[in-house]
């Protein structure tokens, strides 16, 4: 399972549980309901945008996705446009204790790099070009080809080396596998059994 005994049993979690359920959650009740990302279909849908914008949500994500972090310890955090932009403002703005710094990944570059911080074309925020350890953000997990194209990238375009991948919601549809056949640990908040029961 990709959800951290640790964080289980933290008296935070089943508050974030709540909140997903709440905010982010819809059943269709058949099979092909939604349309996702993936190009797949599925019954269950996952937008896990109104948890990030929510104050108490979006301080209970940041704050257990750095629970999570603190103990796998990193330099950077980031991801891929646009679901890990705002989970790593709330995981850099939660963090209280180290100097972990934040940057994003675009899905298509915009022919420029940072120009003050020496990242290659598609890499903002914080310069990673000093290389580092990285823990790559993801809200939700289906196939994990999003975040395995960011860590790809990032081990290919910088002298960081990316330390694991830590998704809000694993939906439980082949992403942890692909993260294990790929090399890469995975971990997750939450799974979609968690959620839908």
């Amino acid at each position: 399972m990709s959800v951290a005994p640790a964080l289980r049993a933290d008296p935070r979690w089943p508050g974030l549980v709540e909140a997903v359920k709440d905010l982010a959650f819809l059943d269709g009740g058949s099979d092909d309901a939604f349309t996702l990302a993936s190009g797949r279909s599925s019954r269950w849908f996952f937008d896990m945008k109104p948890v990030m914008m929510h104050p108490d949500a979006g301080r209970l994500v940041g704050e257990l996705m750095n629970s999570r972090i603190d103990e796998i310890g990193c330099d950077f955090v980031g991801g891929l446009e646009l679901g890990a932009v705002p989970l790593t403002a709330l995981v850099v703005a939660c963090d209280h204790d180290s100097k972990r710094r934040g940057f994003m990944v675009r899905k298509s570059d915009k022919g420029r790099g940072g120009r003050k911080t020496n990242n290659p074309p598609g890499v903002e925020g914080t310069s990673i070009a000093g290389g580092g350890s990285v823990v790559i953000l993801e809200d939700v997990t289906t196939t994990g080809g999003s975040a395995i194209q960011a860590v790809r990238r990032i081990e290919d375009e910088t002298p960081c080396k990316v330390v694991a991948v830590i998704s809000i919601l694993d939906r439980q549809e082949g992403g942890r596998e692909a993260f294990a056949e790929a090399g890469i640990p995975f971990e997750s908040l939450l799974v979609r059994s968690d959620i839908s029961g």
